[in-house]
């Protein structure tokens, strides 16, 4: 059973990545999410897939810190200045894309970013995303169908760039499909 729950860790971490939006966040939430499997081991049915088990454990998880950290008052970040970087380096060529596309994610609502990636990136069918996250089919093909057509609309937004004193009109990259 053991090998079996680390079969699992890469899958849960690429979609809890994706739903914090941040590496920290999301390995916190990964051990959170093991730890609880692991006292609750007992709760999960021989020959259920394990899989669905975990991602509802770490789904619920992460609706319970959410709900936690409405009420908490956001922390300010201090930057010592005289250890920061002197020159901005730029990143390596494509990241820009990645960055956008992962800014993009976090803006969507938390219930349509769900959907989009268990069922994009996880590869889950309807059923299985509904039954894990506890809705009706409908309302997860409704979820996607908007949160695809949000996303489109944040990664062709067209942005402001200053060239010499003019500013052109860049269009960002554009997105044809997700599955």
């Amino acid at each position: 059973m053991r090998d079996q729950l680390f079969l699992q860790i890469p899958a849960l971490r690429r979609y809890a990545r994706m739903l914090t939006g941040d590496a920290w966040a999301a390995d916190d939430l990964i051990q959170d999410t093991l730890e609880r499997a692991c006292t609750k081991w007992l709760l999960w049915r021989v020959g259920s897939d394990l899989r669905a088990w975990l991602f509802t454990l770490m789904h619920n998880l992460h609706a319970n810190q959410v709900r936690h950290q409405r009420h908490q008052p956001s922390p300010s970040l201090i930057v010592d200045a005289e250890s920061a970087e002197p020159e901005l380096i730029a990143p390596p060529s494509g990241v820009d894309q990645r960055l956008d596309l992962q800014q993009a994610l976090m803006k969507l609502p938390q219930d349509q970013r769900q959907v989009l990636l268990l069922v994009t990136v996880e590869e889950m069918s309807y059923q299985e995303a509904a039954q894990l996250l506890n809705v009706p089919v409908g309302t997860v093909m409704s979820r996607l169908y908007r949160a695809r057509s949000r996303l489109r609309e944040l990664l062709e937004h067209t942005a402001p760039l200053k060239v010499d004193n003019h500013t052109a009109r860049t269009t960002g990259p554009r997105l044809t499909r997700l599955k």
